[in-house]
């Protein structure tokens, strides 16, 4: 049986172990969604792109985004095909993007990108942050769901 999930931490957890963010944008009235590298802080995620980059057009266009990650996601067999269910936990959620300017703000959002992956301090060269762009979420609603 699914249970939502309204408290901030436990949806917090899911996100903290997520490794994968989808990022959904609107291309015109047609769907596009990619799987993406993220970093979250204080209701904020952070995805990196090239600066020459399909997502980068979508969301200067329409910045409204939707969003989900999950975790644990796997099969429950059972003897009758319509028995089968799935374990997981997942977020939704939505928000709007727009892309950062501001170098130190590129490079701490780098930066929670790379933690959201591995500990340790990591320098970014100029010669790098300058072809990556930084896609800031600021997130309006978000929701946690889960089946254990």
């Amino acid at each position: 049986m699914s249970t939502v999930l309204n408290e901030q931490a436990a949806i917090e957890a899911i996100i903290g172990q997520a490794s994968v963010c989808r990022l959904a944008m609107l291309d015109g009235d047609v769907p596009y969604i990619v799987p993406l590298c993220f970093g979250y802080h204080n209701n904020i995620l952070y995805c990196h792109s090239s600066i020459k980059s399909r997502k980068l057009d979508l969301i200067r266009r329409h910045p409204a985004v939707g969003f989900e990650m999950d975790i644990l996601a796997r099969p429950i067999p059972a003897p009758e095909p319509c028995k089968w269910s799935m374990r997981y936990q997942s977020v939704v959620g939505f928000g709007k993007a727009t892309i950062v300017e501001d170098e130190a703000e590129k490079k701490a959002a780098l930066a929670l990108i790379m933690a959201q992956y591995a500990s340790g301090t990591y320098a970014f060269p100029e010669s790098k942050t300058r072809i990556t762009a930084v896609i800031r979420v600021d997130i309006d609603r978000m929701t946690g769901k889960t089946n254990r």
